[in-house]
């Protein structure tokens, strides 16, 4: 099932573990058994691969796994969450996912992929810097900063499936953001996809992009901020948020059941990582890997 996208996605382990996700769900739904982030963000759908065709009329896909990584986006400190997820599609044109968000698949044909979408982006915490399923660990590196709220993400994608067998899948996202920043981002993903015995895989490169308010709202330090932190004033410009490779396997149990592995590891780019939050409190890598159980059924 699983982009959890980068500071492309909620900055916490479950916004990386999302790109992640929606690689994993997706398979269990789309074949025999059939991801949105990190940060999740950040990049990534999933790889589907061939197969018997998409269920005819509505289905939803619930699961639960585990998720271990950094707590935010740039943190230095470790968190494991328990991930919920929950997935309702409608033939191969509507699907509705945490990781994937609300998105119609308007040109489905020839490889093609192209329509609407609009994603969440959870907010930070300033207390423990992770999301809402955190468990264990978290970090305090924040305190100072300010929470971060909710933000909504719309805009739209193109995807393209190469290869005999669609085995290579090339896709771009750009949204406008709403509610906690106002930023432009783009996430960028190549994924190559394919079979070997009863274990479906993926792996591929991905990067995430916005502008200067998406960089300011995430990665910078404003004089209030300055103030009650000591840290300096920072204001990074728009850019490279992070690139990096992710990857799952995918075991379907049967035509209703799977169980994914996925991992991915990023790397900010030169304007958040000169943010004196992240030189001073942070990294430039972040990571996530978790494991997770789903199971599919019709509407």
């Amino acid at each position: 099932m699983p982009r959890l996208t980068c500071p492309g996605a909620p900055l916490s382990v479950l916004s990386l573990a999302a790109g992640l996700l929606s690689a994993a769900t997706p398979a269990l739904a789309q074949s025999a058994a059939a991801p949105a982030g990190a940060p999740a963000g950040a990049p990534g759908a999933a790889f589907r691969p061939a197969g018997p065709p998409p269920p005819q009329g509505w289905t939803m896909s619930v699961g639960v796994g585990t998720l271990v990584g950094t707590a935010w986006q740039g943190s230095r400190d470790t968190a494991l969450s328990v991930i919920p997820d929950l997935r309702i599609n409608y033939r191969d044109r509507i699907f509705l996912s945490i990781p994937e968000g609300l998105g119609w698949n308007a040109i489905n044909r020839d490889g093609w992929r192209i329509g609407p979408v609009l994603k969440p982006r959870f907010g930070r915490n300033e207390d423990n810097g992770g999301s809402p399923f955190q468990i264990v660990g978290g970090s305090n590196a924040l305190r100072g900063m300010g929470d971060i709220g909710v933000a909504g993400e719309l805009g739209g994608f193109v995807e393209k499936r190469l290869g005999r067998t669609g085995q290579w899948r090339g896709r771009i996202e750009v949204r406008q953001g709403f509610g906690a920043h106002e930023g432009v981002v783009g996430d960028l993903s190549l994924t190559y996809g394919g079979r070997a015995g009863r274990v479906l895989y993926s792996v591929g490169p991905r990067a995430t992009l916005a502008s200067r308010d998406f960089m300011q709202t995430y990665f910078g330090v404003n004089a209030a901020q300055a103030a009650r932190t000591g840290l300096a004033v920072s204001r990074p410009d728009g850019g490279l948020v992070s690139w990096g490779l992710g990857g799952n396997l995918i075991r379907p149990l049967d035509r209703r059941r799977a169980v994914s592995l996925f991992a991915g590891i990023d790397r900010l780019g030169d304007a958040p990582a000169g943010s004196a939050l992240i030189r001073q409190r942070g990294q430039r890598t972040s990571y996530a890997a978790g494991l997770l159980y789903s199971f599919r059924f019709g509407l």
